[in-house]
């Protein structure tokens, strides 16, 4: 990294931050705003995929899958939607909906996955689908079908997914919301549908409000990242980014004070401030001037909005939430980082 950047980036950091005396952990005086973006920003449930020729794809909960790119990380356009025919084979699950939620985005070996939710809202009658394209673009992702469903009388909820690859290759697909929490399955690479039959459980607040993980790697962790309480109520909404950390990717999980995630436990990141409500359903990636958190949030008319926020950590580890600096991402663009695009 140039030392240019690094000096930028140093200083938006000491502008965000003040270090506790003796901890070396910082701590924020207040949340940050999300950083500038502009364009077509109304976004929910966002995830963020860096492109292999430059720039982002972000996915999105929509009618059809809502479809945005941009250059820079900054400027967002509309891409249409990955099925802009409706997609048929969900419409069960959905009530007849055409909206589809919570898309988790990847790219790996050549082609663009996509896990979606198809479900209606409170209920756990619900499931998970897989998608695939070579270019990303709206009409030309594939479904390959039901990776895993949730009925009313099973414990779990299946939306929400997420994709990570471990340290040793293996795939894992997290997913959940409400009920018993977040669960794990295994993940064959040459199909991308489950290997085995076990579901693992990794979160939980007996029953409480939890849901869209999404698990990334830094240094000698893998960090499980949720939302706690009440998305989709506008500006009542109380979301907020939660955190824990383990050394396995399959757990077991603990806050910053070593509550197990699976009793409840999460050390906050990011909560609502001023005129931002319940920010989150996160997505984190990894890009060429750090770690980058991508949100949603309700402004105080209660429309969802992207939020973009830059990820440093404090000497112990853990994270924390600057807000992102002029024009950061322009560095990325043609620039992507190992085109394995998560974290992990």
């Amino acid at each position: 990294m140039h030392r240019s950047r690094l000096g930028r980036i140093a200083a938006v950091m000491a502008m965000a931050v003040v270090a506790v005396a003796g901890t070396g952990t910082p701590a924020l005086a207040a949340y940050p705003n999300p950083g500038l973006v502009t364009g077509d920003v109304l976004v929910h449930d966002p995830s963020v995929v860096l492109r292999p020729g430059g720039g982002y794809l972000v996915a999105h909960t929509a009618d059809g899958i809502g479809l945005k790119t941009s250059t820079d990380r900054t400027a967002f356009r509309n891409a249409g939607a990955a099925f802009p025919n409706g997609a048929s084979w969900t419409l069960p699950y959905t009530g007849g909906s055409r909206n589809l939620w919570a898309p988790d985005v990847s790219y790996r070996d050549g082609r663009y996955l996509m896990y979606y939710s198809a479900s209606t809202f409170g209920s756990n009658r619900s499931a998970i689908f897989l998608a695939t394209s070579t270019t990303g673009n709206s009409g030309s992702w594939t479904n390959q079908g039901l990776v895993i469903e949730s009925r009313t009388a099973d414990n779990f909820n299946a939306i929400d997914p997420h994709l990570v690859v471990d340290g040793s290759g293996r795939w894992w697909l997290s997913f959940g919301s409400f009920w018993s929490g977040i669960k794990m399955v295994a993940i064959n690479p040459s199909t991308g549908k489950r290997s085995d039959t076990t579901i693992r459980s990794i979160a939980g607040r007996n029953g409480g409000p939890i849901e869209a993980p999404v698990i990334t790697r830094h240094g000698g962790y893998y960090y499980l990242w949720v939302s706690f309480d009440y998305c989709c109520r506008g500006a009542a909404s109380t979301y907020r980014v939660m955190v824990g950390r383990s050394s396995s990717v399959t757990g077991p999980f603990a806050d910053r004070n070593g509550t197990a995630m699976t009793s409840g436990g999460g050390t906050e990141l990011l909560a609502g401030h001023g005129s931002i409500h319940g920010p989150g359903h996160q997505a984190v990636i990894t890009d060429v001037d750090g770690d980058v958190l991508f949100y949603h949030y309700y402004t105080d008319s209660g429309q969802p909005r992207l939020g973009v926020n830059l990820l440093g950590y404090d000497s112990a580890g853990w994270p924390y939430v600057y807000e992102k600096g002029p024009r950061f991402g322009a560095v990325a663009a043609g620039k992507c980082l190992r085109h394995a695009t998560r974290t992990g």
